[in-house]
């Protein structure tokens, strides 16, 4: 597919409208040496992945480098620190997204236990230092490694440091599209409050919640920008994207520096495709993107015990509460937005919007996300909706203890 123009960009995303709505989700996690309290080297890793062949993966290669899987419509990757990635198949419910993620942990924590590792599902590494890190040989990554740092003093704690949970929902039209992209906008401060689990670097506390958040605030390409409290259509969204800076050129297999080069650029040279499309598309690395549907891309990851809440607290509101949701949202200032959500890596909960703390909107909002799953109606074998999922968010509103003050509660004693 040839991208001659900023049309056949809005038609790529037209043709992410489904009748049907799936949920896909992305979960990083880190892996250490058990022995030895160190991060995963390549050699480790791929020893992890040759393991998991025996499940019926296949593998993914870079020239004879191992550097993950796929089973159907599931893939797991590396990302620059060796943090594993499982990216999820589409799935119509959360019974199935926890099903899939319990599954895969399963056959993570075999590999782990044979080869003398462990995992940690955590926001920012909370032991060691950036020099320590090991890397993997990915192509793309070198020449990340190299011109992230020049555009965000994080960035490279944001590739080697951090892990995350991504949410991933359809639209089923532009004015479908609008209307959740600007709930999931709005929303950025309160994700980051009500999921941070990121409190702890180098052993000590950061003096953040979600440092995380704060990194991925520091990051070259990220952040969240002003258009996307706006009401974005796809025309604007293409302008952005046509003007975002090209992290690196792809030709003959090999990335290369852009050297600033835009999109444009591509299509100028005759060179756009849908390749090179979705390969710019996913190094955007702003809080939430557009793809053929929309990645929210706030929440720091976490352990088994709240890692299905995120989906279904979103599944909830963005596919069985919107319009109440949006009642909630449509009056909340702009800059009021980018005020807390630059605040609440750090204050977490106590973040004030509209005059009102996060504390009390997500209690209003865990209202709507539960109202909308029992709507939803989707039961498991034991005939249980998906609102059983929600427990982790009813305990930290109730205690106002989120993960993050939960660890350093652990640190203090």
């Amino acid at each position: 597919m040839k991208i001659r123009s900023k049309d056949d960009i809005i038609e790529y995303f037209k043709s992410g409208y489904k009748k049907k709505l799936s949920i896909g989700v992305e979960n990083e996690k880190f892996i250490f040496d058990d022995k030895l309290g160190s991060r995963a080297n390549f050699n480790q890793i791929s020893k992890v992945l040759e393991f998991l062949k025996k499940f019926g993966w296949s593998e993914i290669k870079e020239d004879q480098n191992l550097i993950g899987l796929k089973k159907k419509d599931q893939s797991i990757t590396l990302e620059p620190g060796n943090q594993i990635e499982l990216s999820g198949g589409l799935c119509k419910n959360i019974h199935q997204v926890c099903s899939e993620s319990y599954e895969f942990q399963k056959q993570l924590d075999e590999a782990c236990k044979k080869l003398e590792l462990r995992t940690l599902s955590i926001g920012y590494d909370p032991l060691t230092e950036l020099n320590d890190v090991p890397n993997n040989p990915k192509k793309r990554y070198k020449i990340m490694t190299e011109e992230m740092p020049k555009n965000g003093e994080l960035s490279l704690d944001m590739m080697y440091h951090t892990c995350g949970t991504q949410i991933n929902l359809d639209y089923t039209s532009e004015e479908d599209f609008k209307r959740k992209f600007k709930v999931i906008s709005y929303l950025t401060p309160l994700t980051i409050a009500l999921f941070s689990n990121s409190a702890i670097k180098n052993g000590k506390a950061s003096g953040f919640l979600s440092y995380r958040s704060k990194v991925w605030q520091n990051t070259s390409r990220g952040g969240l920008p002003d258009i996307f409290l706006e009401d974005i259509t796809f025309e604007k969204y293409a302008d952005f994207f046509l003007n975002f800076p090209l992290l690196f050129l792809y030709e003959n297999n090999e990335y290369k520096f852009s050297n600033g080069k835009t999109f444009n650029f591509l299509i100028e040279k005759e060179k756009a495709n849908k390749k090179n499309l979705e390969l710019h598309l996913s190094t955007v690395f702003t809080e939430l993107r557009l793809k053929k549907y929309i990645e929210l891309r706030s929440l720091d990851a976490c352990e088994w015990d709240c890692h299905c809440a995120g989906p279904a607290f979103f599944t909830g509101l963005i596919y069985g509460g919107l319009d109440e949701t949006y009642e909630i949202i449509k009056n909340w200032k702009k800059d009021n937005i980018k005020e807390a959500y630059l605040a609440t890596c750090k204050n977490g909960l106590r973040t004030e919007i509209n005059g009102k703390d996060i504390l009390y909107w997500s209690k209003q909002l865990l209202k709507i996300s539960k109202n909308g799953l029992q709507k939803r109606s989707f039961l498991n074998k034991k005939k249980n909706d998906e609102t059983i999922y929600l427990k982790n968010i009813e305990n930290i509103l109730m205690n106002n203890l989120t993960k993050a003050e939960e660890e350093l509660n652990k640190l203090k004693k």
